[in-house]
């Protein structure tokens, strides 16, 4: 498999969405959003979801042409509705109006209604981060993970991010899903034939399996101690669902169908904290700087090294910055397919899949 530039990538996945008649501000967004992942290294929530969101933007579960519109209710909080839209929009266009609250108040945070599936939270709380913005992002999702000790799918991988502007050039990462992985990871790891770690999925009984092919549910975060992870899965539920308005992971149309004309009413939310509004800038940089000093040196094992959150997809984008990244097999068939149906030059060669 050969390694593909990230700016073709990205070339390739915008020219979908125009062929498609997405307005530029969606595809903006949504590749903005993937590409996040790609570069990362999230590649669960990179550009391997472009195929499926062009096909429920073609179905008409989302809507290619949304009238986002924002509501304040508070001097630091409102609520955003998405319209429909691909869930990038919405959570950028979110986090727009709490970083310029915050910049006022210190403060303030943003539900987001009438939304779908918005990829890689940390994408929105680095884009603030960029901003010397403190921020935190959450989303619920259709259910995915069974509860601590359940057997039936309960919450959605419902994500929690946190990113901080650093004295460096790279802020500071946090992006997690609340469940032991996401759900597209199983299907990464089907995709390339390749046996789950343990306890991170199970069957239809809902025992823990190493076999992605049969895995039907995720587990929680914790292993033995999954009730902290269904309980992180309930934070960014009561967020995103509850004090939204929107649907439970339970009430959500899966995201993979078989209804793809239904909208599915999703909610996020995002929380904007501005520096200034505290101790100040420089000198919250200069405290996060002193804190990743102290936690890189800090003593690790042998024939290990300690990582703050976000060095290692702060490597990883270096080197794929530099040297590309290469598609899972499944991407690269989708990707084909995509490129003969609509026609599209074969300058990308961004497959390594052939009939």
């Amino acid at each position: 498999m050969t390694p593909k530039p990230l700016n073709e990538i990205e070339e390739f996945c915008l020219q979908l969405f125009d062929l498609i008649g997405a307005n530029h501000n969606v595809a903006r967004a949504c590749v903005n959003s993937v590409m996040h992942g790609t570069r990362f290294g999230v590649d669960s929530h990179g550009v391997r979801l472009v195929p499926h969101y062009i096909k429920v933007l073609e179905t008409g579960r989302l809507n290619k042409n949304p009238s986002i519109q924002f509501k304040s209710l508070k001097p630091s909080s409102g609520l955003l509705d998405g319209d429909h839209s691909q869930g990038a929009l919405p959570t950028y266009t979110a986090m727009d109006y709490a970083i310029e609250m915050a910049k006022k108040t210190g403060i303030a945070a943003v539900g987001v209604t009438n939304s779908s599936h918005f990829g890689p939270a940390g994408a929105y709380t680095l884009y603030a981060a960029k901003k010397n913005m403190i921020a935190l992002a959450f989303c619920n999702s259709d259910s995915f993970v069974r509860l601590y000790d359940g057997a039936e799918r309960f919450h959605g991988t419902n994500p929690i991010s946190m990113a901080v502007p650093t004295g460096g050039s790279n802020p500071w990462l946090f992006d997690m899903a609340t469940s032991s992985v996401p759900f597209n990871r199983v299907e990464l790891y089907r995709s390339l034939n390749q046996k789950l770690p343990s306890d991170v999925a199970s069957d239809v009984s809902g025992n823990s399996t190493e076999d992605p092919h049969i895995a039907e549910m995720l587990d929680p975060l914790g292993a033995k101690f999954g009730f902290k992870g269904a309980g992180l899965g309930g934070i960014s539920e009561i967020l995103s669902a509850v004090l939204t308005g929107m649907k439970l992971s339970p009430e959500l149309l899966p995201m993979s169908g078989p209804d793809m004309t239904t909208p599915r009413e999703l909610g996020a939310f995002v929380i904007a904290i501005d520096p200034e509004g505290f101790i100040g800038s420089f000198l919250f940089k200069e405290g996060m700087e002193k804190y990743l000093n102290l936690m890189r040196k800090s003593k690790a094992k042998e024939n290990a090294y300690v990582m703050a959150p976000g060095d290692r997809e702060w490597k990883i984008a270096h080197d794929r910055d530099k040297h590309g990244v290469v598609l899972d097999p499944v991407t690269s068939k989708q990707f084909k397919l995509l490129a003969d149906r609509f026609e599209i030059s074969s300058k990308y060669d961004l497959w390594d899949y052939h009939d």
